[in-house]
């Protein structure tokens, strides 16, 4: 099979935390960086609260999350026009789970659940077999080593 072309991403992180103290103390030291993207708006980003971050802040744990859910919607909805499918609406709402083992740990499941709405007679029965094409042609969920399961709902507008 011939092989695809490559797609590259780039970022700049900066641990913006150094600005408040080193990190002499687990405890105390700023977990708080800035992620800059060529040509796009900045991202401030913590740990997850339980691991001593700033709960007003997104979390690498979130934006995981996001990446699977974004990704199985653009996914779906390009599938879903290929196929004369007219969507009206979509909204997901995902969530997953991490264990922690030891000092590390990972995602061992992620669920999500979008719920579409489509035209007055749609395939509604195409359109909910569709999430499963989405999730394998999704780059993220083919990137992870976890389930990610869908509980779609389909309806048709009104």
């Amino acid at each position: 099979m011939p092989r695809g072309k490559d797609h590259h991403y780039t970022l700049q992180l900066t641990w913006t935390g150094a600005e408040a103290g080193p990190t002499r103390d687990y405890r105390v030291y700023s977990r708080e960086y800035r992620v800059d993207f060529d040509g796009k708006p900045s991202m401030t980003g913590s740990a997850d609260p339980a691991f001593k971050g700033d709960p007003k802040l997104h979390n690498p744990e979130e934006l995981l999350l996001l990446a699977l859910s974004s990704c199985h919607m653009l996914s779906y909805l390009a599938l879903a026009s290929l196929e004369g499918l007219v969507v009206t609406a979509y909204e997901d709402n995902a969530s997953g789970t991490m264990v922690q083992e030891g000092r590390g740990g990972r995602f061992n499941k992620v669920t999500l659940r979008p719920k579409v709405t489509l035209a007055p007679g749609s395939d509604l029965a195409r359109a909910e077999t569709l999430h499963g094409d989405a999730n394998r042609t999704c780059f993220i969920a083919n990137s992870v080593n976890f389930p990610v399961g869908h509980e779609a709902s389909v309806t048709t507008a009104g």
